[in-house]
């Protein structure tokens, strides 16, 4: 039994060439066809063996081949930013480089610069609800990785889920006060009034599910002081459906982003470097592409939104 691919074609051309069998009548039972063994024995008969090695049929090059230094631009922009071939394409056109996301994506793929991982997965149709900015703030909080000068610190995280603009702030522990305080730094730093947000149930946002509220009339013990916070300013607190952290979505998309751009490739002396290059960091991510924006950046989506509904008209 054949094991490569040149054992089996030597096993059908050697007869044919040491005239044992007639090509016409090998190729009566020869399931590749007769062109083939033709194609097989004037290869074999002018190189050897080596000729009936497989070799690739990708050209050598095209006459519309993309240009080596656009290539190396786009492997450049991979490896530091690791942008998916979207958003490559979008910041090379703003660089004046017009390239399709797909020749993009090729580039990464034959460069080995792909996830190995990825399959093909099943495709849902959503209805996306078009939302203004400050309509909905998705809030979560992320443990930095590590102690820093033998301390836990925790990021709090606010995302705005039409303009998907977004705040980070660092603090020593997880609680109602300094979810307060957090929330309403955000509302300081947005420009639009906030409506409503959105977190999951832990015990820093909602006391829905603590053994203080679980009772046997089913009444609460007391209030929490995220749901007295957002009431005294008319803003409407959502939790969602417990063990659903997929309908926080945009946050815990951004804490990947933190994990994998940020985390993975800095070390902090101090928690005040911690802050420094969060702040950084933040920066850069409102100042980055995002698919679900179409190409633009958070502070783009809200600079043009500005120019139809100024910060200062409250609707």
């Amino acid at each position: 039994m054949a094991k490569t691919i040149t054992e089996e074609r030597l096993r059908w051309v050697i007869p044919i060439v040491k005239k044992e069998i007639r090509l016409a009548d090998a190729a009566k039972i020869c399931p590749y066809g007769q062109r083939s063994l033709e194609r097989w024995v004037a290869a074999y008969r002018k190189r050897g063996e080596e000729g009936l090695a497989p070799r690739s049929t990708e050209p050598k090059h095209c006459k519309g081949e993309t240009p080596i230094a656009i290539k190396e631009r786009v492997i450049e922009i991979r490896k530091k930013t690791k942008k998916c071939a979207l958003k490559i394409h979008w910041q090379l056109e703003k660089e004046g480089i017009i390239l399709h996301e797909r020749t993009v994506g090729k580039i990464l793929k034959k460069e080995h610069l792909v996830r190995k991982y990825r399959v093909k997965k099943i495709t849902y149709k959503y209805i996306r609800a078009e939302r203004l900015p400050g309509e909905l703030i998705e809030i979560d909080v992320k443990y930095v990785p590590g102690n820093i000068q033998d301390k836990q610190y925790f990021q709090y995280t606010a995302i705005d889920t039409a303009s998907r603009w977004r705040y980070l702030a660092v603090f020593n522990e997880q609680s109602g006060w300094n979810t307060c305080r957090f929330l309403e730094d955000v509302m300081r730093r947005f420009p639009y009034p906030i409506q409503a947000v959105k977190t999951d149930n832990h015990a820093s946002f909602t006391n829905r599910y603590t053994g203080t509220y679980k009772r046997l009339d089913m009444m609460p013990k007391g209030i929490h002081a995220v749901d007295r916070f957002c009431s005294e300013r008319n803003i409407i607190h959502y939790l969602i459906d417990p063990g659903k952290p997929a309908q926080n979505g945009a946050v815990e998309r951004s804490h990947r982003e933190d994990q994998e751009k940020f985390y993975e490739v800095n070390h902090f002396r101090s928690v005040r470097d911690l802050q420094k290059k969060m702040q950084a960091w933040n920066t850069y991510y409102n100042d980055l592409e995002h698919c679900g924006l179409g190409g633009k950046t958070p502070n783009e989506f809200l600079a043009e939104y500005a120019k139809v509904n100024p910060p200062n008209v409250r609707t």
